[in-house]
């Protein structure tokens, strides 16, 4: 069966095996976010490859709430996809914009509480050994996931504050490669937010400068 071979090992390092889903899921991971940060539509059918892939690989490892967050990326990556498409100005591609205040206050409060319900699910229902992370990762990739539908530039400033956890978390559930993946969607992200931010003032008018008085002759 493909879960089998998916889940079988691929090669071994530091006597750590590293499966074919993990190795797969960095590879279509790394293009992924490349591919977002030059804002290439076929980052959302690749993403979709590898959200299934990380489901898998997840699972096995019981991160349960990464692993149902699979699940909800592969909805957000088709309403993405469309978005990009057809989101903009009289059904027009979509381009980059800000997060408002009153967006960023629910944001907010939706990351407060999805990180509390998680983290008592997790810590209540399941063996986990890392609730709380586990949550809080959830949490903050579920609202960079939603900004970058909307192609929000502070989506990617959500996405370096998730990898900074993802990191230390996944190489003491020792998926070494995939902490790796991490630090790499880190630098990726870095590199994303300066260029949505460079297309972002390309976009954006300048702001009008009220006339000064006019110079009074000596």
């Amino acid at each position: 069966m493909i879960i089998d071979w998916l889940t079988g090992t691929a090669f071994e390092a530091a006597g750590t095996g590293t499966t074919w889903a993990e190795l797969l899921g960095f590879a279509t991971g790394v293009l992924n976010v490349w591919l977002v940060a030059r804002q290439r539509i076929a980052n959302w059918p690749v993403g979709i490859a590898n959200v299934l892939l990380l489901m898998l690989l997840f699972w096995t490892a019981g991160l349960y709430a990464d692993a149902g967050l699979q699940v909800v990326y592969v909805a957000l990556g088709c309403y993405g996809w469309w978005h990009w498409l057809f989101g903009g100005e009289r059904r027009s591609r979509l381009t980059v914009s800000r997060t408002g205040r009153g967006e960023w206050l629910v944001l907010a409060v939706v990351g407060v509480l999805l990180t509390g319900a998680l983290w008592t699910l997790l810590d209540r229902a399941t063996d986990s050994t890392v609730p709380l992370p586990d949550a809080l990762t959830t949490a903050l990739s579920l609202l960079a996931t939603y900004g970058q539908t909307r192609k929000r530039v502070e989506s990617w400033w959500l996405w370096i504050a998730a990898d900074l956890i993802y990191i230390p978390l996944y190489a003491y559930k020792g998926l070494h490669l995939t902490a790796v993946l991490y630090l790499v969607f880190l630098a990726l992200c870095v590199l994303g937010l300066r260029a949505w931010r460079t297309d972002l003032r390309r976009l954006d008018p300048p702001t009008p400068v009220a006339p000064g008085p006019s110079p009074v002759s000596a």
